[in-house]
């Protein structure tokens, strides 16, 4: 059997918006998404918190998520993640312990230590909270105590929320969450996705100072990884260029909203540029199923992840549908 094979695959959806249409497609084009990788067996669907970008719909991820879960019967959704920064731990313990409540067993909790915003709107979310990634450890334990067991003397409780033991991931880009994970003994997913440069030490830093808990008896590494997989590599090159006009719209601080694939990026971006968009994408697995399954093995092969979340930033939704049936297909051999 192959790694790819003996490894659980997921999805991490942005909700994109597209350039001709709006947050009400992307929110069903959400749902649809989740419902065909279910379908294909996927574990996961997982949806990011971002705030003040025009070409993502998934701020409100709490409220996202009940509508995820509502309309899929046996695929885990969750946070990839919640940007713990801008809230305050006993609100995060209630919406994620109503959604644990409403539907138990398929909630997960992934947390982030950024803002996932710039300074003006993290104000904005934030008004006279003092909330900084400085805190984060502390927060993620007020967490937990939210949603574990409750102790005697307990004076704030999250109701829903307490009891519920959801199921708490923590994400990140550098080695600071990879630390911090290890030692509280929690699965650990790597924001490879977008920047990969720290990917292989921050693994080695999380195992390295894992700390077996109640939650895990040993290490477990997600990674995410951009999918464009097409029938043919010519295809997914060709479908490529919308994924890399929004990373270059990003760098410049233009409009996120999703462009239509171009025959060549000739021309669109200045060489540092270019640069600039293929280190974000150095992850990134592009072309047919032989070059996907290829570039996916070696992946598992150097890295040894338990679970790889994809995601899958193509224009046509139809596209994104097909490339997600062939990882399916890959995978079942």
């Amino acid at each position: 059997m192959s790694a790819l094979a003996k490894t659980k695959i997921s999805t991490l959806d942005l909700a994109p918006i597209r350039d001709d249409g709006g947050p009400e497609q992307a929110l069903h084009n959400s749902l649809a998404l989740a419902r065909h990788v279910e379908r294909l067996g996927f574990t996961r669907f997982w949806v990011a918190e971002h705030h003040n970008m025009d070409g993502i719909a998934s701020s409100a991820t709490a409220v996202l998520l009940g509508y995820l879960a509502a309309g899929t019967s046996t695929l885990r959704v969750g946070s990839g993640g919640v940007m713990l920064p801008n809230h305050a731990p006993l609100v995060i313990a209630e919406q994620f312990g109503t959604l644990a409540t409403l539907y138990p067993g398929r909630i997960d909790l992934g947390l982030g230590r950024a803002p996932g915003a710039d300074q003006f709107t993290a104000h904005a979310l934030r008004r006279e909270r003092s909330g900084s990634a400085d805190d984060f450890p502390r927060d993620v334990e007020e967490l937990q105590g939210y949603l574990g067991p409750r102790t005697p003397n307990q004076r704030v409780i999250a109701m829903p929320g307490t009891g519920t033991n959801v199921p708490i991931w923590l994400l990140g880009s550098s080695l600071f969450s990879a630390q911090l994970a290890g030692e509280k003994g929690l699965p650990y997913a790597f924001a490879s996705h977008f920047a990969p440069r720290y990917m292989h030490e921050a693994i080695r830093v999380y195992r390295n100072h894992f700390k077996p808990s109640a939650v895990l008896d040993e290490p477990y590494v997600m990674l995410g990884v951009p999918l464009i997989a097409a029938d043919s590599d010519e295809q997914a090159d060709y479908l490529a260029t919308s994924a890399y006009q929004r990373i270059l719209a990003l760098i410049r601080g233009h409009s996120l909203v999703q462009k239509a694939p171009v025959k060549s990026m000739q021309g669109l971006w200045l060489p540092h540029e270019k640069e600039a968009v293929a280190s974000f994408f150095g992850m990134a697995v592009v072309g047919g199923p032989e070059k996907v399954r290829a570039r996916l093995e070696v992946l598992l092969e150097q890295t040894g992840a338990d679970e790889l979340i994809f995601t899958c930033d193509l224009y046509d939704f139809a596209d994104r549908l097909r490339a997600f049936e062939i990882l399916a297909q890959l995978r079942a051999g």
